[in-house]
């Protein structure tokens, strides 16, 4: 689609702002492999809290500046999730920048969420219509665009709603970056069964987690505790947490997250976590 005439000029006044925050997986199933090496999912995602942001102005050439209290370490050029998004999104050229909250490699799609944003922030800063092949950028592409509660499955392209009941996340990550092609290279099958086929609908947060224990589980959670043990220590604090409904390790890893029907007990868990541990990144989301 061509860019709607006489918009570019007009739109690109100012700048554009869009947030990424946090991609949770409820419960993720490697369900097989196809035989070009993508591993085929069935996963509940939803999002929560306020995570990161991308910022886009209008510029000469593109670039991308990395800021926030999580940016050391975060690389600013070409092999950045951002900036390979905006070049394929084209058009005029912009400065992006990205304020880093979210640890990166933390299995809570930080690096897809931003790229969702930064092609958001394009979109409403130029007029330019979003691409509709985004398997380029990675399989949570997709449903980190909506930023939604949905069922992900496939390779990440077939998306479908959920309800979700008011709940609140307590998120554990343990300061250990961890490579999800790695953490799926460990995994010793690769053909689990998928998730039920219907979903019931969850009255609450305890009817929620009462089915996710029952019925699903993360099968990257034993290949990445192997990789990086101390994700135990961190479950093990969550579940120890007055209040905490579920505890699982969300994506790859190595974050964590305690599921809460309280907003009280969840935040008086995240305080006590990092008491206990102040070296840990530990957050209480909704």
């Amino acid at each position: 689609m061509s860019e709607p005439r006489g918009a570019g000029d007009a739109r690109l006044a100012g700048a554009v702002t869009e947030r990424a925050p946090a991609k949770i997986n409820l419960a993720l199933h490697v369900t097989g492999r196809r035989a070009d090496g993508y591993h085929l999912l069935d996963s509940l995602v939803i999002f929560a809290g306020p995570g990161d942001t991308v910022t886009a102005r209008p510029a000469k050439e593109w670039s991308l500046s990395v800021t926030g209290p999580r940016a050391a370490g975060i690389p600013a050029g070409e092999e950045n999730l951002v900036l390979r998004a905006a070049r394929l999104m084209g058009g005029p050229p912009a400065h992006l920048t990205l304020d880093k909250h979210l640890p990166a490699s933390a299995g809570i799609g930080g690096g897809s969420a931003d790229a969702a944003a930064a092609l958001r922030a394009l979109a409403r800063l130029t007029g330019r219509p979003i691409p509709a092949d985004l398997q380029a950028l990675g399989a949570d592409l997709p449903v980190c665009m909506a930023s939604l509660p949905a069922r992900m499955r496939g390779i990440g392209e077939r998306l479908d709603p959920f309800a979700v009941p008011a709940l609140e996340l307590c998120l554990v990550n343990p300061g250990i970056p961890l490579s999800t092609p790695r953490v799926f290279a460990a995994l010793e099958r690769r053909d689990g069964g998928a998730l039920p086929d219907h979903l019931p609908d969850f009255g609450d947060a305890a009817a929620l987690a009462a089915f996710l224990a029952r019925d699903t589980r993360n099968d990257l959670e034993a290949p990445a505790r192997q990789m990086a043990p101390v994700i135990g220590d961190a479950l093990d604090a969550l579940r120890a947490a007055r209040g905490c409904l579920l505890a699982r390790m969300s994506g790859s890893g190595a974050t964590c997250f305690g599921l809460f029907a309280n907003a009280g007990a969840c935040a008086d868990a995240a305080g006590a976590i990092t008491r206990k541990h102040p070296g840990w990144w530990t957050a209480a989301l909704r």
